[in-house]
């Protein structure tokens, strides 16, 4: 039997009643009023989002950036102190270990955010690169993920909410920055602004030790705007509406970045050398058969994981990687590999959902314009 862990707030989470489901080993809400209504009050309001169970690593040392450019298909030397960026982990087989945000603290110390479910994974795979560069485990590269919470609060009241806790004036701070500052009276969470519903709001990063009255803080802040907690479930819905990617789904060990319309975070440039790139920018130069492409259903159906997608004559042209009714739309939407030829904007395809053939076509995302 396997024992999964809370986050430090779970007690909260059984308190309000949410369904809860075992997820990457932690156990996790995954939803509590309903999707539907979670999903609307952090397009329209705010939310609250228990996101404790990503990983967190921390990378130290003068061969930090050196360690973080080999590693990574983004250009982290573009980064400054205080700055983000998304990126992801090429496998050296063509793949993708995981997709992760790179923070800049300085020029020796940076952060990687990766996925709950990858942790392990990332982490080994983080540690044997770092010993062929000379890294040490413990000193250069630390694994702080059994020590950190976060919480995100999103939605476009989230940052006027939350500056009530703060004496900094987060409502200054660009997209994809961050800040160590004093937040609900706890010093040196770090405050970012980054998100995955494309609704706008933060992420609130705090030592395990020092959460004891966050949750209840956040929910006061926001009371007057209407804020939720809100589950698993309508982040997904919410992330898929903006047509972001999610590992597992849309990116795996047998996806590039190239096939998954990430070319924007894969940088071929001089000083940069890192894990596949040769094999990447090949890719890039000669085509690649699939591509990751949005679409939207305009028969009456919802689009899952794994269901095929025909053409007009029922040939078998790709797979749908996610997919769901979308809240804000009232239709399905999803992503999907589609092969060549497939791939330009209202190109009509067809979705095979249950034995039926159900007319969709291609769009660019994101779904929902915020």
């Amino acid at each position: 039997m396997i024992n999964n862990k809370d986050t430090p707030f779970t007690i909260f989470h059984k308190e309000l009643g949410a369904r809860m489901i075992s997820f990457a080993g932690f156990n996790m809400p995954i939803e509590y009023s309903g999707i539907n209504n979670e999903h609307i009050t952090v397009r329209e309001r705010l939310g609250v989002f228990d996101v404790s169970h990503m990983g967190e690593f921390r990378i130290k040392g003068p061969h930090a950036l050196e360690f973080v450019q080999r590693i990574t298909t983004n250009d982290a030397s573009l980064l400054f102190n205080g700055k983000v960026q998304y990126s992801c982990m090429p496998n050296g087989k063509g793949g993708i270990v995981d997709d992760l945000l790179v923070y800049r603290f300085n020029e020796e110390t940076y952060l990687f955010i990766v996925n709950a479910a990858n942790i392990e994974k990332d982490w080994n795979w983080c540690v044997t690169q770092a010993k062929e560069m000379g890294l040490k485990t413990g000193k250069d590269l630390i694994n702080a993920s059994d020590t950190m919470a976060q919480l995100a609060i999103q939605g476009p009241m989230a940052i006027k909410a939350m500056r009530k806790l703060t004496g900094y004036p987060v409502e200054d701070m660009e997209y994809y920055t961050f800040k160590e500052i004093e937040f609900a009276g706890i010093k040196d969470i770090i405050f970012s602004i980054t998100g995955y519903t494309g609704a706008g709001g933060c992420e609130i990063y705090v030592k395990n030790e020092n959460v004891s009255n966050l949750w209840q803080a956040i929910l006061d802040a926001g009371e007057e705007f209407g804020i939720i907690p809100i589950g698993l479930a309508a982040r997904d819905t919410l992330r898929l509406e903006m047509g972001f990617c999610l590992y597992g789904n849309d990116i795996t060990e047998k996806t590039s970045p190239i096939e998954a319309g990430l070319g924007w975070i894969t940088k071929f440039v001089d000083h940069k050398e890192f894990i596949d790139k040769e094999y990447f920018l090949k890719q890039k130069e000669e085509g690649v058969l699939r591509r990751l492409k949005g679409f939207e259903m305009l028969d009456r159906g919802i689009p899952r994981q794994h269901y095929e997608v025909v053409d007009i004559e029922g040939n078998l042209i790709g797979e749908v990687t996610s997919g769901t009714m979308s809240p804000m739309l009232k239709k399905g939407i999803g992503l999907a590999y589609l092969k060549k030829g497939f791939w330009q904007e209202d190109t009509e395809i067809f979705i095979r959902i249950r034995n039926k053939d159900l007319r969709a076509r291609v769009v660019k995302p994101p779904f929902y314009k915020q």
